[in-house]
């Protein structure tokens, strides 16, 4: 299936389910690419599109929310513009995701710079899923509960 490459992003396209945020960061995987922290999760997101994004900035590192509200807005001006890979991909897989992209560092990056990043972390998000899927269906747990 080949769709028509679009650099919009929607509302269906923005996670907003406050019970799956709570569930991303209770059962979700993550990794790191700095200046990004990714968590994500499969889940089925009733929308058409393969990914539910929602990019956070730290209040704690950026007191201003002028400085947070910036940041917020070239974080999802780069992911409109290079989300096209990662819906082909998990599209090929047959998945959707839902992930939160968590911005780390305490000072405003070059805004290059963090495209560099984020194009890799995008890459990486279907080879994490693939990774841990591979895991979980050979019965080898991901977590270790010490309680039983």
């Amino acid at each position: 299936m080949t769709r028509k490459i679009r650099f919009t992003f929607e509302k269906a396209e923005r996670l907003t389910h406050k019970i799956l945020i709570g569930k991303l960061f209770s059962e979700g995987n993550g990794f790191s690419c700095y200046p990004f922290r990714v968590v994500w999760k499969a889940a089925d997101l009733h929308s058409n599109y393969p990914a539910q994004v929602a990019i956070t900035v730290s209040k704690r590192n950026f007191k201003h929310a002028v400085k947070r509200n910036l940041l917020k807005r070239r974080i999802r001006e780069i992911y409109r513009l290079n989300k096209h890979k990662l819906y082909e991909e998990l599209e090929n897989k047959n998945v959707q995701i839902a992930f939160m992209l968590v911005y780390l560092p305490k000072k405003i990056m070059e805004t290059a710079d963090m495209e560099d990043s984020l194009k890799k972390a995008l890459q990486r998000i279907p080879k994490e899923y693939e990774k841990h899927s591979k895991n979980t269906k050979t019965g080898s747990s991901i977590h270790h509960d010490s309680a039983d």
